[in-house]
């Protein structure tokens, strides 16, 4: 167990590495974030770290690397119950789990029914969802982590596809891959990953 457990403390400390410092980006619905915690976290998890009563956007200012690395821990790794999907899909759930909450569930659900495994597009992750991801990673050890990724991606594109203030974290000012983008395919095998040519024709119509 020592060693599963360290295994996981080093995900959570990858994801606080990938998520970055302090912003605070009007056009992200997640608010004042630090190291991956919005504020709206710290809010339902009742983190008032400079004890002023209230929290607010100073209170996320406060956040440290240890910090972040333990609510992940707990409150996306543990109590979401990814510790009991397949091993294989562990880090790639967990990381979506911080980036977009049971939305990183409910992917990985839709993608169990496309496989032909039943399971309740719910966001929680139940005693039906971990019999289905283990019979679905068993009939397709080898492509599974690659559809669940492909299913990340998808699920970004079609965030930017219906709000055009994210588009900016799907394509950059350059027109190339957007930190959305990267981050999915970082998780998906290098021969899926989108040529210059297919993201360009996927985001044309964003004009």
């Amino acid at each position: 167990m020592a060693a599963i457990a360290e295994r996981v403390r080093q995900m959570a400390e990858e994801i606080v590495a990938r998520e970055g410092g302090y912003v605070n980006d009007p056009d992200d619905p997640g608010g004042a974030t630090k190291y991956g915690v919005t504020i709206h976290t710290m809010r339902r998890l009742g983190l008032d770290l400079t004890g002023d009563g209230r929290i607010d956007a100073e209170d996320v200012r406060k956040i440290t690397r240890t910090h972040a690395v333990e609510i992940f821990l707990q409150h996306y790794y543990v109590k979401p119950r990814i510790a009991e999907l397949p091993e294989a899909l562990h880090e790639t759930v967990f990381d979506m789990y911080v980036n977009a909450g049971a939305n990183a569930v409910k992917i990985l659900q839709r993608l169990l029914n496309d496989m032909g495994e039943a399971a309740s597009v719910d966001g929680v992750i139940g005693p039906q969802t971990i019999a289905s991801a283990k019979a679905a990673a068993a009939k397709a050890p080898s492509h599974i982590v690659d559809a669940y990724g492909i299913a990340r991606r998808n699920y970004y594109f079609g965030i930017a596809d219906r709000r055009p203030a994210s588009r900016k974290y799907a394509r950059t000012r350059a027109g190339g891959k957007g930190g959305w983008i990267k981050r999915a395919e970082e998780f998906i095998s290098p021969r899926y990953h989108l040529s210059e040519a297919e993201f360009d024709a996927r985001v044309a119509a964003w004009g």
